[in-house]
């Protein structure tokens, strides 16, 4: 469990739903995890917390989402110099970048797959306090296309460096990171993992998000009590018990249980 966390620029930092009903999402996700939410900003931004701890956030979807959707946020140094990155490496800039309260700017954008991301930079940027913990964050996924035309462009925009694993899955380790993965044979600098997608399945290039809960069995039937649905019932792999689960709305999420926990 990651209590104490701090973040290096290029790090993953921060996790949002962009929801078409906010309130809808607060009633599902606060029950399904333990969160409790602050109250909204002007514009409805809710903070999701977890033992007073900011864990995630629920924002408004902009009009070109027509259902729920998660999105993993990156922290940079520079939002200006990390539009032009993206741009020069085949990217797409989609929203922003919107200027905050304390200076914190963010963007979302899409690579060159059309995986969206989003970015956020700034002297006190919004992020996780608390990391692989249940009702946490615990680790986004790329799934593209293209590891090889990723792994240009995200070692270009964030540093990052692509290490294949067994069965397929890249591992992206980011030099002085202290990330520290939950599972225990991966190396401390790994930010996120990276997969495969057949673009015969019909499923878009995305990052998907996953948060680590305690018991998956009981959390999907949770998620159908809240109104939500199981699209993969929990399904043991190595080290995990996984599922995935849509929200009402439709934002898709994946949630582990680390085994023997």
């Amino acid at each position: 469990m990651t209590h104490a966390v701090s973040y290096v620029p290029g790090e993953p930092c921060w996790i949002e739903s962009l929801q078409p009903d906010l309130e809808a999402a607060v009633a599902f996700y606060g029950p399904l995890f333990g969160w409790e939410f602050d109250d909204p900003t002007v514009l409805g931004y809710r903070v999701a917390r977890l033992d007073g701890r900011p864990v995630a956030g629920v924002g408004q979807a902009p009009p070109m989402l027509d259902r729920g959707a998660w999105a993993t946020y990156f922290l940079v140094d520079d939002l200006d110099t990390t539009v032009g990155l993206v741009g020069e490496s085949g990217g797409t800039l989609l929203v922003g970048p919107v200027e905050g309260g304390d200076g914190e700017r963010t963007a979302l954008f899409a690579d060159p797959s059309g995986a969206p991301f989003g970015v956020r930079a700034g002297s006190a940027p919004l992020a996780a306090g608390v990391l692989d913990a249940p009702g946490a964050w615990q680790m986004s996924a790329l799934h593209t296309p293209d590891m090889a035309a990723a792994e240009r462009f995200y070692a270009t925009v964030f540093g990052w460096r692509l290490e294949m694993a067994p069965a397929g899955i890249g591992l992206w380790r980011l030099a002085g990171s202290t990330r520290r993965a939950t599972h225990p044979t991966l190396p401390d600098d790994v930010v996120a993992v990276a997969t495969g997608a057949d673009p015969a399945s019909g499923v878009p290039p995305h990052w998907a998000v996953n948060v680590q809960v305690s018991d998956t069995n009981a959390v999907a039937r949770r998620v159908v009590e809240l109104g939500g649905s199981l699209l993969m019932p929990p399904t043991d792999a190595p080290g995990f018990r996984n599922a995935v689960l849509a929200d009402p709305s439709g934002g898709v999420l994946a949630v582990s249980q680390v085994i023997g926990s």
